[in-house]
């Protein structure tokens, strides 16, 4: 019952388009990062930054 388990070598351009595609979705999630913590800011407003600590 062994397992045959066959290794996938990538070309140089796979490498190049997965390495493009995995910034890609690096770039897209900071975005979406960057883009729910202004929304959080701006719907606590400006007098957040003045509360006492």
């Amino acid at each position: 019952m062994a397992e045959i388990v066959e290794k996938i070598t990538l070309t140089e351009t796979q490498k190049k388009r997965q390495r493009k595609r995995s910034m890609a979705i690096a770039f897209t999630l900071a975005a979406l990062v960057l883009i729910f913590y202004a929304i959080t800011i701006v719907k606590m407003g400006p007098g957040v930054m003045n509360r006492p600590l």
